[in-house]
C-alpha cells in the first residue's frame, strides 16, 4: 500500500489551498480529491495521520479532521483501525464506464488508454450548484431550447470571436457533444450514398456517424510523421471522389495531434471552395495546445465552413454539451436537421456549461499543464523502452500516434491487456481499412500512471514479436472517445 508523506500532500494540494474561496478544510479535501481523480495519488494511498498533517500545515487538528471527514462522507476515504486513512474511488452503481465505451470491464490496476477523456476539473460541483440556483428562472417556460439557451450561445459566440472568427449568437446551435453536432451537420448536408472526405487516420466515432447517415467515407491519407496534409493530393482526391462534404480536424488532429499551419489552411480552404465541398471542421481539441497557440479557426479562411466543438475534452464528457457554428445562410437548414434529432440539450447542463465557460481560461491552463507533463513522461519512457517506435511530438491534443516497426497493432492490443494496459488498435482509426502498423497512446492519465505504460508496452510488444500473441486484423467498432 503506497504512503504519501505530509510534504508530498502539501505539494499536491498547494494550488487548492492557495485559492481564496471556501473554508480551509474544504479546500484541503478538494485538493486531495483532485489528486486522486487525476492519478497523481493512486487509489489505495495511505494518507498521513491527522496529527502529522496538522503539524505540517500549521492548522488546527479540527481543520484536518473535518477535511478527512468530508472525504469519508463522499466515499473518497476509508479509515480503519490499525490501517490509517486510505484514499479510494467511490463505488458507482453500474460501473464507472459504460460497456459500450470499453471492450470489457477492466480489472483493477489496468491502465485504460482507449479514451482521450479526463475527469471533471475542480469547481465542477460548484458550477452545478450555481446552475441549480439559476434553474428556477427557467421552470415557468416549456424547457425546450432546440437552438440552446441564449446565454450559452452568447458565451460560445464570444469565444469564437476572441479566437479570430467573428460570430453572432444566432450562428450557434447547441448540441449533445461534438458527435451530436456532427450528426446535425451531416443531416443537413448529405444524402444516402454521398461521399464525405475524411483524413486517414481519423476519429473513429466520426466514421461511424458518417456511415450511420448513409454516406460513405472517402479517405485522404496524410503523412503521419511529418504532419503534412499533402494539399496537391487532397485537391486530386476532391476532384475525383465526388465528395459532397469534408470532415476535417485541423487543430491537434485526433489521433495524430497534427496541427494544420495557416498557409495550408488557406490552400485547403481554396481547394474546398473550388470543388464546392462543404467543410465540417471539428475543433474539439483546438484549445488544448501545448506549445504555441494555433492559427485562427479554419472558418476564418473558409467562410462557408461549419465548425463543431464540445466541452467534453476540455471540461467533462458527462456534460454532453457541444455546438455547431455555421454561416448565417445555413442556420435554418441546420436548425431543421437539429429538430429531426431531438428538442434540445438539458437546461441544467447548459447552465452548468455557462458557469464552467466563465472560468475556461483557468481550466485550460490546468489542463495544458497536466497534458504537457503526461506527454513528456510518455515520450521519455517510449524512447527508453521502445526506441524503434517512431513518433512525432505533438504540439497539442491528448495522444501520441506511434508508428510500430512492423504491422501488429491489433495483436499488441490483445497482448497489452495481459500486461495491464487497454489499447485501441490502429485499424479503429482507418476509414477504409489498414493502419495496423500504428497505435494511439493517450496521455490523459496522471504522470505516475503514465510512467508505468512504456515498460508494460515493451513486454507486450515482445510477446507480439516472439509470436506468442497473434490477433486477426479485426476492428473493434465500439465507441472510442
Amino acid at each position: 500500500m503506497p504512503r504519501a508523506s505530509s510534504h508530498r500532500i502539501l505539494t499536491l494540494v498547494g494550488e487548492a489551498l492557495a485559492r481564496r474561496e471556501g473554508a480551509f478544510y474544504d479546500r484541503l479535501a478538494e485538493g486531495l480529491r483532485e489528486a486522486l481523480v487525476d492519478g497523481r495519488l493512486p487509489t489505495g494511498t495511505r494518507l498521513p495521520s491527522e496529527r502529522d498533517l496538522t503539524d505540517r500545515l500549521g492548522v488546527s487538528r479540527t481543520t484536518v479532521s473535518r477535511a478527512y471527514a468530508e472525504l469519508r462522507e463522499q466515499g473518497f476515504l476509508v479509515s480503519r483501525r490499525g490501517s490509517g486513512s486510505v484514499l479510494v474511488l467511490p463505488e458507482v452503481p453500474g460501473g464507472r464506464v459504460d460497456h459500450l465505451l470499453t471492450p470489457a470491464a477492466l480489472d483493477d490496476g489496468v491502465l485504460d488508454l482507449t479514451c482521450t477523456a479526463q475527469a471533471a476539473p475542480a469547481g465542477t460541483s460548484d458550477a452545478y450548484a450555481r446552475a441549480l440556483a439559476d434553474l428556477p428562472g427557467y421552470l415557468s417556460g416549456t424547457g425546450y431550447y432546440p437552438s440552446g439557451l441564449p446565454v450559452l450561445r452568447t458565451r460560445i459566440a464570444q469565444r469564437y470571436t476572441e479566437r479570430g472568427l467573428p460570430t453572432h449568437p444566432d450562428q450557434v446551435i447547441v448540441a449533445a457533444g461534438a458527435l451530436g453536432a456532427l450528426a446535425i451537420a451531416l443531416g443537413a448536408l448529405v444524402r444516402r450514398g454521398d461521399g464525405v472526405l475524411v483524413e486517414s487516420p481519423t476519429y473513429p466515432n466520426a466514421i461511424a456517424a458518417i456511415e450511420g447517415a448513409g454516406a460513405r467515407p472517402v479517405a485522404h491519407p496524410f503523412d503521419h510523421l511529418t504532419h503534412d496534409w499533402d494539399v496537391p493530393a487532397l485537391g486530386e482526391r476532391l476532384r475525383t471522389s465526388g465528395a459532397r462534404a469534408a470532415y476535417l480536424i485541423p487543430d491537434h488532429h485526433n489521433p495524430t495531434g497534427a496541427l494544420m499551419p495557416e498557409p495550408q489552411r488557406r490552400e485547403v480552404a481554396a481547394l474546398l471552395r473550388e470543388a464546392r465541398v462543404r467543410p465540417i471542421v471539428d475543433e474539439s481539441l483546438a484549445e488544448l495546445w501545448l506549445g504555441e497557440p494555433p492559427p485562427a479557426p479554419f472558418g476564418r479562411f473558409a467562410p462557408g465552413a461549419i465548425s463543431i466543438g464540445s466541452l467534453s475534452k476540455v471540461m467533462w464528457g458527462g456534460l454532453r454539451i457541444g455546438w455547431v457554428r455555421a454561416p448565417r445562410q445555413l442556420v435554418d437548414q441546420l436548425a431543421a436537421s437539429r429538430l429531426r434529432l431531438d428538442l434540445g440539450a438539458p437546461v441544467l447542463e447548459q447552465l452548468v456549461a455557462v458557469h464552467l465557460l466563465d472560468r475556461l481560461d483557468s481550466v485550460l491552463a490546468e489542463r495544458r499543464a497536466a497534458l504537457r507533463a503526461g506527454r513528456d513522461v510518455l515520450l521519455a519512457g517510449l524512447a527508453g523502452q521502445l526506441p524503434d517506435w517512431r513518433v512525432r511530438t505533438p504540439q497539442g491534443g491528448m495522444a501520441l500516434w506511434c508508428a510500430l516497426p512492423e504491422v501488429g497493432s491489433t495483436a499488441l492490443a490483445v497482448a497489452a491487456r495481459a500486461h495491464g494496459v487497454a489499447l485501441a488498435a490502429g485499424p479503429n482509426f482507418a476509414p477504409q481499412g489498414g493502419l495496423d502498423g500504428w497505435v494511439r497512446l493517450p496521455y490523459v492519465l496522471g504522470v505516475e500512471q503514465l510512467s508505468l505504460v512504456p515498460e508494460r508496452l515493451a513486454a507486450a510488444w515482445a510477446d507480439v514479436r516472439s509470436g506468442r500473441v497473434r490477433a486477426a486484423a479485426a476492428t473493434d467498432r465500439r465507441i472510442i472517445a
